[in-house]
C-alpha cells in the first residue's frame, strides 16, 4: 500500500467568496436591472390586432389598442424605454408613409404619449419596412442613394419629433447619417429630441425572425453595401467615433451575441452610453431550444442578457425584455 501524499492546504480560498448566495450578491460585478432594458414592439395598422410572430414566439404585431396594453404592462414591470418599428398601410419606392404625419409610427407615438406619458419612446428610423423594395433608402442604379436617403430621413425624424418621440434611432448605417439627423431635428426646434444610432450594425444572418415581424425582407440582393462585414472589428471603432463626431446622445452595436468583442472594443473607445440589440436570431435560438426542452430557459435568458451588459453595455434591447424584468423581480 502507497503511502499518503501530504498535499498543502490552500491559503488562499476564493470559494468563501461564493459560499452562498448573500455573499454572492454582494461581491457581484455586474447587475442587471429592469431599468437596462429597452422592449422593441411592432405596431401595425390594421384595426384590433395581436398576430403573433411565427419565429418569435411570445412578439406580436400589434395594432395601437394592443400596444397601448403592451405599453402599460412593461412599464408596470420597470423597463424605462420602448423603442417602436411599423408595418404601414402601403409601400413605395421611397417609403412614404415614414415620413407621413399621419404615418403608423406617427399615430402610435402620439397614443403611447397619451396613455403612458412617462415611458420614453424611441423610434427606429429607417425605410425598409417602408419600401416596396425592402432596401433602407431610395435606389439609384439598383443600390441606395446615400444622400438621396438622408433628405428622407430628416424628414422622418422630424415627423417623429412632432409626434412626441423622445428619441429616435437611425439604423441604416447610411454616411452623415447623425449630422443629417441632429441638423434637421435641430432646425426645426426639437434640441431636447436625443439620437440613438445604430452605429455599428452588421449584415448577420440573426435578421431573419425580425424580417418576416416587419415585413422588411430585400425584394433583392442584401444589404452588405451599407452594413457593416462580420469579419472588420477595427471599422468599428471609425463608425463610432464618426457619429459621435456628428453628434450621437447613445451608440449601439446590433447583433449583441456574436459581437461582445466588439461591445468591448466600442465601451473602450467612447464616453458615450452604449446600447447592444440583443436581435430576434438570438431571441428565436433561445426559444426554439427551450421548447424543445434542451435549456433552462430563466437561467438563459437572465446569463445571456449579463454577458452582454458585461462586455459594456450600457442597456440592452431585448425581445425578453418583460420575461427577463418578471424575472429579476422574483
Amino acid at each position: 500500500m502507497s503511502e499518503s501524499l501530504t498535499v498543502p492546504k490552500p491559503v488562499i480560498r476564493p470559494r468563501r467568496l461564493r459560499a452562498t448566495e448573500p455573499i454572492r450578491q454582494m461581491v457581484r460585478e455586474t447587475r442587471l436591472t429592469p431599468a437596462d432594458l429597452i422592449y422593441p414592439l411592432f405596431v401595425t395598422y390594421e384595426k384590433d390586432t395581436r398576430r403573433e410572430i411565427p419565429s418569435m414566439p411570445g412578439q406580436y404585431q400589434l395594432s395601437i389598442n394592443h400596444l397601448i396594453e403592451e405599453v402599460k404592462i412593461t412599464k408596470a414591470l420597470g423597463i424605462p424605454a420602448i423603442i417602436l418599428f411599423g408595418i404601414p398601410p402601403y409601400k413605395d419606392a421611397e417609403g412614404s408613409d415614414s415620413f407621413s404625419e399621419d404615418g403608423i409610427i406617427q399615430q402610435a407615438v402620439r397614443a403611447v404619449k397619451d396613455a403612458v406619458p412617462d415611458m420614453w419612446v424611441i423610434t427606429d428610423v429607417c425605410f425598409c419596412e417602408y419600401t416596396d423594395h425592402g432596401h433602407c433608402g431610395p435606389l439609384k442604379n439598383g443600390t441606395v442613394d446615400n444622400d438621396a436617403t438622408l433628405e428622407l430621413l430628416a424628414r422622418q425624424v422630424v415627423s417623429h419629433a412632432r409626434a412626441g418621440a423622445d428619441m429616435v434611432a437611425p439604423s441604416g448605417m447610411m454616411d452623415g447619417m447623425v449630422r443629417a439627423i441632429r441638423s434637421a431635428l435641430d432646425a426645426e426646434g426639437f434640441t431636447d429630441v436625443g439620437i440613438l444610432s445604430y452605429a455599428v450594425k452588421y449584415a448577420s444572418a440573426f435578421y431573419g425572425p425580425f424580417r418576416e415581424a416587419a415585413d422588411s425582407a430585400p425584394q433583392f440582393g442584401d444589404r452588405r453595401s451599407y452594413q457593416m462585414d462580420p469579419a472588420n472589428a477595427r471599422e468599428a471603432l471609425r463608425e463610432a467615433q464618426l457619429d459621435v463626431e456628428e453628434g450621437a446622445d447613445m451608440l449601439m452595436v446590433k447583433p449583441a451575441l456574436s459581437y461582445l468583442d466588439i461591445i468591448r472594443r466600442v465601451r473602450k473607445a467612447t464616453t458615450l452610453p452604449l446600447a447592444a440589440y440583443n436581435v430576434s436570431g438570438e431571441y428565436a435560438m433561445v426559444k426554439a431550444a427551450a421548447a424543445n426542452g434542451w435549456i433552462e430557459e430563466q437561467r438563459i435568458v437572465l446569463e445571456l442578457l449579463t454577458s452582454i451588459k458585461r462586455a459594456g453595455a450600457d442597456v440592452i434591447l431585448t425581445y425578453f425584455a418583460k420575461e427577463a424584468a418578471t424575472y429579476l423581480q422574483q
